[in-house]
């Protein structure tokens, strides 16, 4: 049976216009998200002025989608499930709260080490003063572990359940060392505090608004180079690495090295995010390692869409805009919410939110 002319036509102009529309909707976005700072700079009394707790709320969100966008790098293009994101977003937020704590202390001690009564430095915050010190260690700390753990996990071609549970012991690890006090990063309260940032006042407007600035231009860099990515050879690579490893194995690949560098580079990701997410909060602490955060960030990435890119930002948007709100009106049923979101969209939404959009488009 032919399909009527005009059905055709309309057809064929929804397939001509899906790009088109997707790609104003993000624009728009964009726009949006690059007029809250300057919203922000208004005066308190402007109709148009966005509030400090809006665009804090808004920049946190925009760091998990960073988070998110990671993971899916990982795991949507890899194939591997990582429960263990967590631990190097919170290793990027420390290494920036240690620059923010030495600022606030100036040539004293942190006020914690000081309660502790310490009466020195340990010898891995020297050179913490320095921004530039702070940030190679944002990119360090997590790379570095990352580059460790994946060397020796990918060589035992350690792959599947057992790769996820690793990932998740090495966090939880990870978190009860920070839990110590002696460890000196302030035990289980962390770092807060936080009174300037480069020489300014961390809490003024015009701070607020080049923090926020600087954490969409990580996102929307973080999505250029990750469709740049998935549309090279190495990004084939990965995604016949996740469908079939041992026929790409059978080809002359070493899947090794794929896997080393996509996981190095979306720990680093994540070590960015954690630290453009701590100065705009103003506070890090272990609970960013619990095994809990971890398992919330492939919850975004399983709502929004594996291996889309665009969905994990959508699924971190919108459970996290869901999280805001029932921590406030119903704290104690959250946990109860984010598990019925997840077996929801294990059951019904098996490609996210993206692939029933697609699904609705193709039909």
């Amino acid at each position: 049976m032919t399909m009527p002319l005009n059905q055709t036509l309309l057809a064929r102009a929804s397939t001509k216009l899906g790009p088109q529309v997707s790609i104003a909707i993000g624009l728009l976005v964009l726009a949006v998200l690059l007029a809250m700072p300057l919203l922000h700079l208004l005066p308190g009394d402007h109709a148009l002025h966005v509030s400090a707790y809006s665009l804090t709320l808004v920049g946190k969100i925009l760091c998990y989608a960073i988070v998110a966008l990671a993971l899916d790098l990982v795991w949507g293009y890899a194939g591997m499930l990582s429960l263990g994101h967590g631990l190097f977003f919170a290793l990027g937020g420390y290494a920036m709260g240690m620059y923010l704590m030495r600022q606030s202390a100036g040539d004293g001690l942190p006020a914690f080490m000081s309660f502790l009564a310490w009466s020195e430095l340990p010898w891995y915050w020297y050179g913490t003063s320095s921004f530039l010190w702070a940030m190679c260690l944002v990119v360090l700390a997590p790379g570095l572990l990352a580059l460790v753990f994946g060397f020796f996990a990918f060589r035992s071609r350690i792959k599947g359940v057992y790769f996820s549970i690793m990932t998740q012991a090495l966090t939880f690890a990870g978190m009860l060392l920070f839990f110590r006090n002696e460890t000196g990063f302030g035990g289980n309260n962390g770092f807060t505090g936080f009174t300037r940032i480069l020489g300014f006042d961390i809490t003024a407007q015009s701070t607020r608004a080049a923090l926020f600035f600087a954490t969409v231009v990580l996102l929307v860099g973080s999505l250029y180079l990750g469709f740049r990515l998935a549309r090279s050879k190495f990004g084939r690579v990965l995604t016949a690495l996740r469908d079939a490893e041992n026929r790409l194995m059978f080809c002359g690949y070493d899947p090794r090295g794929y896997k080393l560098f996509i996981w190095v580079l979306s720990a680093v990701l994540c070590g960015l995010a954690g630290a453009l997410y701590v100065p705009q909060v103003g506070i890090i602490n272990p609970s960013e390692m619990a095994p809990t955060q971890s398992i919330e960030a492939a919850v975004w990435v399983a709502l929004g869409g594996r291996g889309t890119l665009i969905g994990p930002l959508l699924g971190a948007g919108l459970v996290n805009g869901m999280k805001s709100w029932f921590t406030v009106a119903f704290p104690e049923y959250w946990l109860f919410a984010l598990g019925a979101l997840f077996i929801v969209v294990t059951l019904f939404l098996p490609r996210g939110v993206v692939g029933l959009l697609r699904k609705g488009k193709d039909q």
